[in-house]
């Protein structure tokens, strides 16, 4: 019996390359489907349903990464995938994203810092 097996490259496009939420982003999305998704960079292959793993890749802006799926799903996973990385990762949570809202972030970066306002 084969499998099916499918390839893309996306580059990461966040100033912040390849962080945290975006690699749960990322396993959560692979989880969905019936395929092994890996995301390999330079010569580092990695399960993309680990987030250590993913963050173990320390993929910074504009890196391409080649991601590589088996399975029954593999082309809809990897095309999920795709459309991920295209959106820079948005979702609902994306509220406290700097592009989105830059007065908001301004806040709570200076509070996380210890900083106090200075207006």
């Amino acid at each position: 019996m084969s499998q099916s097996k499918a390839t893309r490259t996306v580059t990461v496009a966040n100033p912040e390359g390849l962080h945290a939420r975006a690699a749960t982003r990322i396993a959560d999305v692979v989880r969905q489907f019936n395929a092994k998704v890996e995301v390999i960079k330079d010569c580092q292959r990695v399960d993309g349903t680990e987030v250590l793993q993913l963050l173990s890749l320390c993929a910074a802006q504009y890196e391409q990464l080649l991601l590589e799926a088996t399975g029954r799903d593999a082309e809809t996973a990897l095309d999920a995938l795709v459309r991920l990385f295209a959106g820079n990762f948005n979702n609902d949570e994306t509220a406290k994203d700097p592009s989105h809202q830059v007065g908001e972030a301004g806040r709570s970066e200076a509070a996380a810092d210890g900083d106090l306002p200075t207006e």
